[in-house]
């Protein structure tokens, strides 16, 4: 261990109470701690979901849907192709309890060394694939659980991406992957305490998750019934109070709004503060936006400018997509973004609800250059889309 590791004082800015008055954390490069064993390159056409002897983790399932505490029980982990060669798998490289596996390549910077720590097998067999560095602990210094957590930190985090190399995709090694430091509490109680907690709110995380996909299922089937279905002027569930009440008339969007307008085509001048600027990944993934100066704003906005109670919708890459604006600040919009201005003729939240039914998603999508890259709508086209009003 380095001279300039040994002096540090590694300390977490919360601890609790019961080890407030412990020993400083340890600080050591992950080398210490972990081997590196050797992975396989199995593609997503060499695996399967049904039948097999050995299950696989591709680095894919890393980003995209495995748990931090890796639980095969809990997963949904494919199997390697009983026509692929599984001898030349050595013992020593099959998944134990207690493994890191990491994802060493991603398109995204924050993705890249993204990881899971095995806590249960099942006493089922388990390699590490494509795109991944399999962690082995030399001696047991961290409780189970406990790793997975350490390595979501924002101190090795930062330091992963640091180590990370490459441009249009970001890659990291074992060799590099080593160099970071690591720092720990040598106490093993504490090391439990803090995967237990943490764990415990991933649970509950994970029965909010389920509540909320339970919630949606049900806003699916809402959508689809107190809307009309396409050919029909009433849907089929209605209020009791509105049952004997008029046919709903259909209007383009057009008709109900005095503008229908997308934003800026060109791609301004970003700077790191001013009017909030947004895109399609703002809206659909709530991504953070970008700012643009006052001066590009006025010009982006001399027209016409989105304001409170507008509804946008996206028109170029996910189609469809619809938001209420319900801010009051000033703020400016891409050419991907379109916006209905608010109107006496219609309630933006009603707007925006129709928007989201089948009826109007299979309209906007008929209406949609789906072969272009990227796919989109052309905004005359957007403004002929039918909308039926009670």
């Amino acid at each position: 261990m380095s001279n300039s590791m040994k002096k540090k004082k590694i300390l977490p800015e919360l601890r609790f109470p019961e080890f407030v008055d412990s020993e400083v954390w340890n600080n050591e490069p992950l080398e210490n701690i972990y081997n590196f064993k050797v992975t396989n390159s199995f593609s997503r056409d060499k695996l399967n979901y049904e039948i097999g002897t050995v299950k696989n983790i591709h680095y894919g399932d890393i980003h995209t849907k495995f748990s931090t505490l890796f639980n095969i029980e809990k997963e949904h982990v494919p199997f390697i192709n009983s026509t692929e060669p599984l001898g030349k798998i050595k013992k020593d490289c099959y998944c134990v309890e207690g493994d890191m596996v990491f994802a060493d390549a991603s398109e995204d910077l924050d993705d890249v060394g993204k990881s899971i720590e095995i806590v249960s097998l099942n006493n089922e067999k388990l390699v590490a694939g494509l795109h991944t560095l399999l962690a082995r602990q030399k001696e047991s210094k961290f409780v189970s659980g406990f790793g997975g957590y350490l390595f979501k930190s924002n101190r090795i985090r930062e330091q992963i991406k640091k180590e990370s190399q490459g441009a249009k995709v970001l890659g990291i090694s074992a060799g590099r992957m080593s160099k970071i430091e690591v720092a720990f509490p040598t106490d093993n109680k504490e090391q439990q305490k803090i995967a237990e907690c943490l764990s415990s709110l991933d649970e509950l995380i994970t029965a909010h998750n389920q509540k909320h996909r339970a919630l949606q299922s049900y806003k699916k089937g809402l959508l689809q019934n107190i809307f009309p279905s396409e050919g029909e002027t009433v849907p089929s569930l209605r209020f009791p109070e509105f049952r004997n009440s008029k046919k709903w008339e259909p209007k383009r969007l057009n008709q109900i709004s005095s503008a229908v307008f997308d934003g800026t085509h060109q791609t301004p001048t970003y700077t790191e503060s001013g009017i909030p600027f947004f895109s399609v990944e703002n809206i659909v993934s709530n991504k953070a936006n970008k700012f643009i100066s006052r001066d590009d704003y006025l010009v982006a906005t001399n027209k016409n400018k989105p304001e409170k109670g507008d509804v946008l919708i996206t028109r170029i890459g996910n189609i469809g997509f619809s938001a209420i604006v319900d801010w009051d600040y000033e703020f400016s919009i891409y050419v991907t973004l379109a916006v209905v201005k608010r109107d006496e003729k219609f309630i933006s939240s009603y707007l925006h609800g129709y928007m989201q039914s089948e009826r109007y998603q299979r309209e906007i999508q008929s209406k949609s250059l789906l072969n272009a890259v990227p796919c989109k709508i052309n905004m005359d086209e957007l403004r002929k889309t039918e909308v039926l009003l009670p």
